[in-house]
């Protein structure tokens, strides 16, 4: 199970700092609960890597994203604050993205240098709002690997609709990280349900505008250890971004959607 906003993101801090020969992620908040997902079905779904600072274990994934554009990939903010990589990702100089590798062990698939990178300035990092950031690729991808964001209205954002959410994270909430991609199937939960969890003690606030309530209120299958950025999926749209907590808070692409069409 996620960890809430403020002990996630600590965390995520300490990983860090971790020695590179270890296998752990960095980043807070595979999929508790889920089951192993063949890439090729999800072609949109990658994996953030980085094998200077966090070994070669499982390619060096700390993140995961997913691809919105040819050249464009959606992941977490807090996947590349100073705090969990180290430095400004500008700095990291072997960030790339993992496309098209289900099994991070194995060949196959491609690693493309990342050749820009966009962190949402409005993220606050006390609430976790605003949650998200833009990588921009050095080659592009097929057509064939992008998701449709779902924009706000979309019926797919409704209370009681069944989603997946995908990812390479903690597998048993026990530091049993996964070499091959897993996913979880999920609900979209009522705002309520989150606003009762995180009603803006120290373990975060639930903010409806921005976040995206899901998984199940009493825990149970949902997003862990290692899955920030990764994408969760309704109705065949994007509609979620791995952030944190249990139940699970996901960044509300609806609000992304707005946000990149005039902010960057």
């Amino acid at each position: 199970m996620r960890r809430p906003f403020a002990r996630a993101l600590a965390l995520a801090a300490t990983m860090a700092v971790v020695p590179l020969a270890l296998p752990a992620p960095a980043a807070a908040d595979v999929v508790i609960g889920g089951y192993p997902v063949e890439i090729s079905a999800v072609p949109w779904v990658v994996a953030l890597s980085s094998r200077d600072r966090f070994g070669g274990t499982r390619a060096g994934q700390f993140c995961g994203g997913v691809v919105i554009g040819r050249s464009t990939v959606l992941t977490a903010a807090h996947c590349l604050g100073e705090e969990v990589l180290g430095a400004s990702p500008r700095k990291v100089r072997d960030l790339r993205v993992v496309a098209g590798r289900g099994d991070l062990g194995a060949g196959g698939g491609r690693e493309i240098a990342v050749r820009d990178t966009w962190i949402n300035p409005r993220h606050d990092g006390r609430t976790n709002a605003g949650d998200f950031a833009v990588l921009t690729l050095a080659e592009p991808l097929g057509a064939g690997s992008v998701i449709r964001m779902a924009a706000a209205g979309n019926a797919a954002y409704a209370p009681g609709t069944d989603a997946v959410v995908y990812g390479w994270g903690d597998m048993t909430g026990s530091g049993d990280y996964a070499g091959a991609l897993r996913a979880a199937r999920v609900e979209v939960l009522s705002d309520a349900v989150c606003e009762k969890a995180y009603p803006g003690s120290a373990d975060g606030t639930y903010l409806a505008g921005s976040m995206l309530c899901a998984g199940e209120a009493d825990g149970g299958r949902d997003a862990c250890q290692g899955d920030s950025g990764g994408p969760l999926v309704a109705q065949g749209v994007l509609i979620g971004l791995v952030s944190a907590g249990s139940p699970g808070v996901y960044t509300r692409v609806s609000g992304v959607v707005t946000a990149l069409g005039g902010s960057r």
